[in-house]
C-alpha cells in the first residue's frame, strides 16, 4: 500500500521518443538531466534508447557517471562542470565533456593527460543566451588552442553546439538572429582546421517546429518526458508521469472554519475537509496555496488555505471523501486530471519546473511498462 507516488508510464517516454526520432533526419540526443526531469534518470535513458535516442545528455560529471555504473554505453554528453572536478574518470568512461573556455580546455587536456586518452569535446559558442560558451569574440581563440591540442593527440573534437534564447516561442526573431550567429561560428570552425562530426543547436521546441536548426543531432528534454515546450501546442505527445496521494484524514467543520497556517483561506459553509499527505518538501510548490488543482472523487478541486511541508487541504464541499481516497494532482489528463500544465498555469511557472521538482522528492517513483527496461541495481 502506497501513501503518495510519482507514477511513470516508461512506454510513454518510448512513444515520445519514437515520435521525435519520426521528424528528424538527425541523430536524438535524449537528455535525461536533473534525474530524468524528475522521471528516474536511469529508467528514463533506457526506455529512451529502446525507441532510438542515439546519445544521452546531462549536466553534471556526476550524472554521466552515473549512467556508466549503470551499465549504459550509449554516447553521453555532460557539459556543466565547474573548476577542479575528476574530469579524468569521465574521460576514461567515455563520456564527452562540453567546453566553453581556455581553463574549461587546459582541465580537460589535463584530463586526458591523466586518462591516458583523447577527451571527446563539445565546443560551445555562446549565440544570444548569454549563459554557457564562448562569445563571438573569444571563440577563435578557443579554435586554435582545441585544433592545436587536437593536433597534439589530446583531444578530439567531436561536436560544435549552442542553445536558444526563444525557441519555445515560434516566430521570434532571436531565433533566426541565433542561427545566423551560430553558421557564423561554424565558419570559424572550419577556418580551424576543426572538422567535428556534430554540429547541435536544436532544443524540445526546435527539434519539433524548427527542422532547419537540426544540422547532425537534436537534443529533445522535456519533450522526452511528454510535456510541449510550447504553450497550446501537444504535438502528439503522451505526458508520463502522474503525481498522487491518498487522502489520510477527513473531518466535518462549520461555516467560517480557517483552514491551514495563517487562515488563508476559510469555509464559506459547512464542509467536508480532506487531508492529502504532501507537501513543499515532496515538490508541491508553496504557491500552489488556494491555487492548485486536484483531482479527488471524480472532481478537479483547489488547494484551500496555504500548502504545508507536509501535506495539504482540499474544500469537498457536501460530497463524501474517506480517509484512502486517491487524489491525483497531474497526470496525462486522459480520465479528467489536472496536468502538469494546468499546475505550471495555476502558479506561474512551466512544466519543466512542475514534474522535475516533484520527481525529485521524498515521494517514490512507480514504473508502468518497466518489462523492456532493466532497471539499476
Amino acid at each position: 500500500m502506497w501513501q503518495a507516488e510519482v507514477r511513470v508510464d516508461l512506454d510513454a517516454i518510448r512513444d515520445n521518443v519514437a515520435r521525435l526520432r519520426s521528424g528528424t533526419s538527425a541523430e536524438l540526443m535524449a537528455v535525461v538531466k536533473g534525474d530524468g526531469y524528475g522521471h528516474g534518470m536511469v529508467p528514463s535513458a533506457r526506455a529512451a534508447l529502446d525507441a532510438g535516442a542515439d546519445w544521452l545528455g546531462v549536466c553534471t560529471l556526476d550524472e554521466a557517471l552515473t549512467l556508466r555504473r549503470a551499465g549504459i554505453t550509449a554516447p553521453v554528453l555532460a557539459w556543466l562542470l565547474a573548476p577542479g572536478l575528476p574530469l579524468h574518470e569521465g574521460v576514461a568512461a567515455g563520456v564527452d565533456l562540453g567546453a566553453a573556455s581556455l581553463p574549461q580546455l587546459d582541465e580537460m587536456i589535463e584530463a586526458s593527460r591523466r586518462a591516458d586518452r583523447p577527451a571527446r569535446l563539445h565546443l560551445k559558442i555562446d549565440t544570444g543566451l548569454s549563459r554557457g560558451g564562448a562569445t563571438v569574440a573569444d571563440w577563435p581563440t578557443l579554435l586554435e588552442a582545441a585544433a592545436k591540442a587536437q593536433a597534439d593527440g589530446l583531444v578530439e573534437v567531436v561536436g560544435v553546439w549552442s542553445h536558444f534564447v526563444y525557441a519555445d516561442l515560434p516566430g521570434h526573431p532571436t531565433t533566426d538572429r541565433q542561427l545566423a550567429v551560430f553558421h557564423e561560428g561554424l565558419a570559424m570552425v572550419e577556418r580551424a582546421g576543426l572538422r567535428p562530426r556534430y554540429r547541435h543547436l536544436a532544443n524540445s521546441a526546435a527539434t519539433l517546429t524548427r527542422p532547419d536548426t537540426h544540422f547532425d543531432l537534436v537534443r529533445p528534454g522535456i519533450a522526452v518526458y511528454g510535456l510541449s515546450p510550447v504553450a497550446g501546442e501537444r504535438f502528439g505527445l503522451r505526458p508520463a508521469m502522474t503525481g498522487r496521494a491518498r487522502v489520510m484524514l477527513t473531518k466535518r467543520v462549520p461555516e467560517g472554519t480557517g483552514v491551514s497556517y495563517g487562515h488563508t483561506y476559510t469555509t464559506g459553509r459547512e464542509a467536508n475537509l480532506a487531508v492529502v499527505p504532501l507537501g513543499y518538501a515532496d515538490g508541491v510548490p508553496r504557491h500552489a496555496s488556494n491555487v492548485g488543482p486536484v483531482q479527488l472523487g471524480g472532481k478537479r478541486r483547489t488547494i484551500s488555505g496555504r500548502v504545508c511541508m507536509d501535506q495539504f487541504v482540499l474544500d469537498c464541499g457536501e460530497d463524501a471523501v474517506a480517509a484512502g481516497d486517491v487524489a491525483t494532482l497531474f497526470g496525462s489528463g486522459a480520465d479528467g486530471e489536472p496536468t502538469a500544465d494546468d499546475w505550471a498555469e495555476a502558479v506561474g511557472t512551466i512544466n519543466y519546473e512542475i514534474v522535475t521538482r516533484f520527481g525529485s522528492s521524498r515521494v517514490p517513483r512507480a514504473y508502468d511498462g518497466e518489462s523492456r527496461t532493466e532497471l539499476a541495481p
